[in-house]
């Protein structure tokens, strides 16, 4: 048998820096019988606040008693915080368009395991994945969206995420630009994967444009959706280099690798609640 086979927890939080908080969040688990499996702190000197995530293992306290119990400390000591059971894998919603690499590669990963998902919808302004999305049994909808389209088309897709009670949307190279007020609705738990060191490059065939002007580095951002484009809290970030032999389709398939590694890494450390905001940016316990 297991050695331990009491229900596991992730606790993340963020508060005014002060003296004896990890004491006082230990403590606080001791005390109820949890046994700490992973812990870690970020003091930010420059904003004055303090971050923690502590994962542990709590066999004689139920959720809602710990959540109500850890309510009460957030009180004393003014915690931000949230409380997740490891057993729920996050309920998940994909944005895609008409380039799949992306969505291609968060299903292979989830399938293998490697993401702790549960992806309940695709949701699409085309049928180029309807097939895919039936072949990992998710159910898909196809929305097309115009400008004259574009508040009913969002009220429907906020529908589906909050139907499906979705913790994280994920925009896999989903090429439309969200409303102010859905960004503020999915505040938080919307990712976005975008090309990045290519600032200059703006519109259609952003690699075209690259190849055209001889860049030496490409690269992809994955970031939280905010109502300022491309400019949300950064999650992950990485860089291919290339040169001049590379032609237009090198440039092409290097960066959509980039981007599918970067966007896959974000969701995972998302879904291991492994992010935590801070202010524009972020602090990731790896």
């Amino acid at each position: 048998m297991p050695q331990n086979t009491a229900p596991t927890y992730v606790l993340t939080l963020s508060c005014p820096d002060r003296l004896g908080l990890v004491h006082a969040v230990s403590g606080f688990l001791l005390e109820r019988a949890g046994n700490i499996e992973e812990a870690a702190q970020f003091n930010d000197h420059d904003t004055g606040l303090f971050f923690m995530r502590v994962q542990f293992a709590c066999s004689s306290h139920s959720h809602e008693q710990l959540q109500a119990d850890l309510a009460v400390l957030a009180d004393t000591l003014q915690l931000q915080w949230k409380l997740h059971a490891t057993a729920q894998p996050m309920r998940t919603v994909l944005l895609v368009s008409q380039q799949g690499h992306c969505l291609n590669d968060l299903l292979f990963r989830w399938k293998s395991g490697v993401l702790p998902l549960d992806i309940r919808a695709i949701i699409s302004n085309h049928r180029d994945f309807y097939q895919l999305a039936a072949s990992y049994n998710i159910p898909f909808h196809h929305i097309p969206v115009t400008a004259a389209t574009k508040a009913q088309v969002e009220a429907r897709q906020l529908d589906i995420i909050e139907g499906e009670g979705a913790e994280l949307v994920v925009l896999a190279r989903y090429m439309q630009i969200l409303s102010n007020d859905l960004c503020q609705k999915l505040a938080g738990r919307a990712i976005n994967i975008h090309h990045s060191f290519l600032p200059s490059f703006k519109g259609a065939k952003p690699y075209y444009q690259a190849h055209d002007r001889g860049v030496k580095l490409i690269g992809a951002t994955a970031h939280y959706v905010t109502a300022d484009l491309d400019e949300g809290p950064i999650i992950e970030q990485d860089v291919a280099r290339v040169d001049h032999s590379m032609t237009v389709e090198d440039l092409t398939a290097l960066g959509r690798d980039t981007e599918s590694q970067v966007l896959a890494r974000a969701v995972k450390w998302h879904s291991e609640h492994r992010v935590l905001l801070n202010g524009h940016k972020t602090v990731i316990f790896k």
